[in-house]
């Protein structure tokens, strides 16, 4: 009899509406592929993007980019990993949200024994993109100043704790005094309320009119313009994400009048293209963990098939720290 897996599809773009649970068969890894149990799976805005639409797919598709578990089966060509070891990824093909799943092994990370799954799976995504952040985008050094948007949330409270291990000064924002007071015991300098304070402003203030060296923002629309406003001559806007909508058309003369500024749109996809790079941004994040300099804060759970009201509240921004599904 054929096994089957609890998988998380959508037929159409839209709303959190649109997540269906239901069986999905399973079958056998073939070559340079593994079949992972999940233990625990992560939710980020990636999925929501790709749930709207904003990220197109083709459908039927089933969604979700990280989880960590057990290897139940590997396939031909496979070295690094072996049935019954504990492993972690943030990986395409999206299909995350299941019980268990059949996938390419290259970007399947070994996990230690000294990492939780649901740990490991609320930050493999955030914490290497964390990783390519500091380490691989821009060089970053001590006594640096970095605006990080959003920072009370999955990849923020890591972001916060990652810049104080590096002695990097690192300026947040949130949207609540709660979120903030959050983002500083967990290593911000300092973090802005943006719905009562100008942000901009407020790093100007800060920084003595200097502004920072780099801005890293994940929201978008709403914090673009103003997030150019706050760097210095020659600093580094590092646009990672969309969580207000994507950013609007600029004149990049734009750049040139306010000080030489550089621009880049990563993601963390691409850094990981290269099994061997993905392998090591793994176990640098690992390496912060379980050296107790990062620590993940999960501080909301699902069962997997109340995917939707997660995504609903993820959307509503009424999360802090990371959110995992229980399959």
């Amino acid at each position: 009899m054929q096994q089957t897996a609890r998988t998380v599809v959508i037929h159409e773009h839209g709303g959190p509406e649109v997540l269906k649970i239901g069986d999905r068969p399973l079958g056998d890894p073939g070559p340079g592929e593994v079949r992972i149990r999940h233990r625990a799976c992560g939710l980020n805005f990636i999925d929501v993007y790709q749930r709207t639409g904003l990220y197109p797919m083709d459908l039927p598709h089933a969604l979700g980019m990280e989880a960590a578990g057990l290897i139940e089966a590997v396939g031909e060509g496979v070295t690094h990993l072996k049935p019954g070891q504990r492993a972690a990824y943030a990986a395409a093909p999206a299909g995350a949200y299941c019980e268990a799943r059949v996938m390419p092994a290259a970007q399947v990370c070994p996990l230690s024994e000294g990492i939780s799954f649901d740990a490991a799976a609320a930050m493999m995504l955030k914490g290497m993109t964390v990783e390519y952040l500091f380490h691989r985008t821009t060089p970053l050094k001590r006594g640096d100043t970095v605006l990080f948007h959003a920072a009370a949330g999955g990849v923020g409270l890591i972001a916060c704790q990652w810049a104080k291990s590096e002695g990097i000064t690192l300026i947040g924002t949130a949207g609540t005094d709660e979120k903030c007071s959050l983002a500083q015991f967990n290593g911000a300098a300092h973090c802005i309320n943006y719905r009562t304070e100008n942000f901009a402003e407020r790093v100007a203030e800060i920084t003595g009119g200097k502004g920072v060296d780099v801005v890293m923002d994940s929201i978008g629309a709403d914090t673009f313009n103003g997030s150019l406003d706050c760097l210095k001559p020659l600093g580094m806007m590092i646009s990672f994400g969309n969580a207000s909508g994507p950013v609007p058309l600029m004149d990049i003369g734009i750049l040139g009048k306010k000080g030489s500024l550089k621009i880049t749109r990563p993601t963390l996809f691409t850094h990981i293209a290269d099994p061997s790079v993905c392998q090591a941004m793994a176990r640098r994040l690992f390496g912060k963990v379980e050296g107790g300099e990062v620590k993940i804060h999960i501080d909301q759970r699902f069962p997997l098939d109340q995917v939707a009201e997660a995504h609903r509240v993820l959307e509503a921004r009424q999360t802090t720290g990371s959110t995992v599904l229980e399959p």
